[in-house]
């Protein structure tokens, strides 16, 4: 028996007034999740702890058998990480977006339209980057999907304890990075990303993309803001812990770094692009082949679209995106033999938040030999009644080892 985790992300969500109070999850036609929910046994997750509102990197940590409290230092590490980037230890990681400013500096979109163009160009300019009194800092710029790039700062006496210069909201200038800790390599560091921001709407803000964007009324990558500090950390690798031979699928940056920190392989999928506009036959194609073709006994997927929805308060296309997983990739997924198949998701991106939020979401266990319970339909109302019960993402490796028999008893 092999088995997978599939991470549908920001899947869960909260009641929506236009969806005749339902989740979009409850709204959405989904015959084969039903399919696999009525054959397998079915509950609620909480990614953390009961209240714990996850960050979608926490989460993944907590889901894959790890300590979050104990391996997170940051997301930047598995942002650059997962772009490629070769972090070395002492190196200083951030994961950052192309934002837009005004010409008064004030953030008026904090995704740059959501830019779909290559960004390198933009990132090969960055990457010529000098800032006076610091030429001894490598400042080391990486592409990832989309709006979401990275930045290492490498070098010596630099720190992690500054702030962040995300805004959040539209309608605000980025925010002066500052030390947390008044140390002098804090207080050095905090600078440096303070020249480094201004620095880059300088680069950027003529730059023939950006001018050929505001022309066709598109918002310009003119700014590039970092955020989720961190330091490079240590972990276990996966195989080891769970005596596996491990695979991700994924989308984004952070989810392969997280994968890449774990020792995992990362497979990647041709047109992936980490929202609703992803090509899921490409993403179920390389599922499959894999599984029928590798002798991977584990992988972890994650399909990112959802989330997009929630944070921007999209009902409707949310809802649709959940009809075409449900089309594209479960009527695929439930054929699937010998294999226990874990549907989740990371955490809750409800509409009316816009944001993650800490109500538990659905998960169903599916496959051979598992117990199945009275569970009809796959969603975070009818889970409740599953025989899983209310787990913790921490329990489900444990959970899942279990049931392919791939783990040692705990005692005589």
């Amino acid at each position: 028996m092999r088995s997978m985790i599939i991470i549908i992300d920001g899947l869960g969500d909260r009641p929506v007034k236009e969806l005749g109070n339902k989740t979009p999850l409850q709204k959405a036609n989904t015959p084969n999740l039903d399919k696999m929910a009525e054959n397998g046994i079915n509950g609620i997750m909480d990614s953390i702890a009961p209240g714990i509102r996850p960050g979608s990197d926490t989460a993944h940590i907590a889901i894959l058998g790890y300590d979050p409290y104990t391996v997170y230092t940051g997301r930047g590490p598995f942002e650059a990480s997962g772009v490629g980037l070769d972090i070395k230890a002492g190196d200083v990681a951030f994961r950052c977006n192309f934002s837009t400013v005004d010409d008064n500096y004030i953030v008026t979109d904090r995704r740059a339209g959501r830019i779909k163009e290559d960004t390198t160009p933009l990132i090969n300019e960055l990457n010529k980057m000098k800032i006076e009194g610091y030429e001894d800092i490598e400042i080391i710029f990486k592409e990832s999907t989309g709006h979401r790039a990275a930045l290492i700062l490498r070098g010596e006496n630099l720190s992690d304890e500054i702030t962040d210069a995300d805004p959040k909201v539209v309608e605000k200038a980025p925010k002066t990075v500052h030390s947390t800790t008044n140390s002098p390599n804090a207080e050095k560091t905090a600078d440096l990303l303070n020249k480094i921001i201004k620095e880059s709407y300088t680069i950027l803000r003529n730059h023939p993309i950006n001018l050929n964007r505001i022309k066709n009324n598109e918002a310009p990558a003119n700014i590039i803001i970092p955020r989720g500090v961190g330091l490079v950390p240590e972990i276990e690798e996966l195989n080891k812990k769970y005596e596996i031979k491990s695979a991700c699928i994924a989308e984004t940056g952070l989810i392969i770094g997280i994968a890449r920190f774990a020792g995992m392989d990362i497979i990647g999928v041709e047109g992936s692009t980490g929202s609703v506009d992803t090509n899921l036959d490409n993403f179920i194609d390389t599922i499959i082949d894999n599984v029928k073709n590798t002798d991977y006994d584990f992988f972890l997927i994650n399909i990112k679209g959802a989330d997009e929805s929630g944070h921007d308060g999209n009902a409707k296309e949310k809802v649709e995106f959940i009809e075409k997983i449900d089309e594209v990739v479960f009527s695929k997924i439930s054929q699937l033999q010998d294999m226990i198949t874990v549907v989740t998701a990371d955490h809750s991106t409800p509409i009316t938040v816009k944001d993650h939020s800490a109500d538990p979401v659905p998960i169903l266990v599916y496959g051979k030999g598992v117990r199945v319970d009275d569970v009809k339909r796959f969603n975070e109302i009818d889970a409740v009644k599953g025989g899983l019960l209310r787990i913790k993402g921490s329990d489900l490796m444990n959970i899942l080892m279990d049931l392919i028999d791939n783990t040692h008893k705990f005692g005589a």
